[in-house]
């Protein structure tokens, strides 16, 4: 009958061709506004997570190994400690402090004193690792080396494996104030939330290393 194809295309067209359309929120299900492919945002939570799970697991292997060495034999000699790693645990806790004040400025969209605390953290991170490697020369004036007595291995050991994670966690802290994040599949907000993860964990992490070099020396 005649308009009766034509009313047929005029209902299609209202109805937007039939529910053919995207449907919004595409951040969720990885799809960017340009439509390509982009990794969910909590996506790298869970790889991060993973991480601090491979990296405990680690560690936790070194304190058990640590533990039952010291209980074989009366070869176990302790040293002095470096009054410095005191210093070094202070500027490690104040780095969470500016990690977390970097964190609010750039939530506050105040990018200038997101990024002065931000670089004050990649600082203080340089600055322990400073501090560590003076502590291993003031170790050396002692006279106590890697292969000096068990005690002084599992020190030399775990400050080092701990000190290179750190180094991991202070190329994060430059990678997050250098990207150019308008070209980027991660937002600056999850990189900076995902890098504070792993620099709370490295911060803790070491106040247990602490404790247990100083308690079990």
């Amino acid at each position: 009958m005649p308009g009766t194809i034509t009313d047929e295309i005029e209902i299609i067209d209202a109805g937007h061709g039939g529910g053919t359309d995207v449907p919004a929120g595409g951040d969720d299900d990885g799809e960017g506004s340009s439509g390509s492919w982009q990794m969910p945002q909590r996506a790298y939570f869970t790889v991060i997570q993973l991480g601090i799970a491979g990296i405990t697991m680690f560690f936790m292997a070194l304190t058990s190994s640590f533990l039952v060495r010291k209980g074989l034999g009366n070869d176990w000699v302790a040293f002095n400690f470096p009054r410095v790693l005191w210093v070094n645990t202070l500027i490690l806790v104040a780095s969470s402090f500016t990690i977390q004040a970097a964190r609010r400025y750039l939530r506050e969209d105040q990018r200038a004193a997101f990024k002065r605390w931000w670089s004050i953290t990649t600082g203080l991170g340089i600055l322990f690792l400073g501090g560590q490697l003076i502590a291993w020369r003031q170790l050396a004036a002692q006279g106590v080396f890697l292969v000096t007595n068990p005690s002084s291995s599992f020190f030399y050991v775990l400050t080092a494996a701990h000190g290179l994670h750190l180094v991991g966690g202070i190329l994060a802290l430059f990678y997050v104030s250098q990207r150019n994040w308008r070209r980027s599949r991660m937002s600056l907000a999850t990189a900076t939330d995902v890098a504070s993860i792993y620099w709370h964990f490295m911060d803790g992490l070491w106040v247990f290393l602490l404790a247990l070099l100083y308690l079990g020396r």
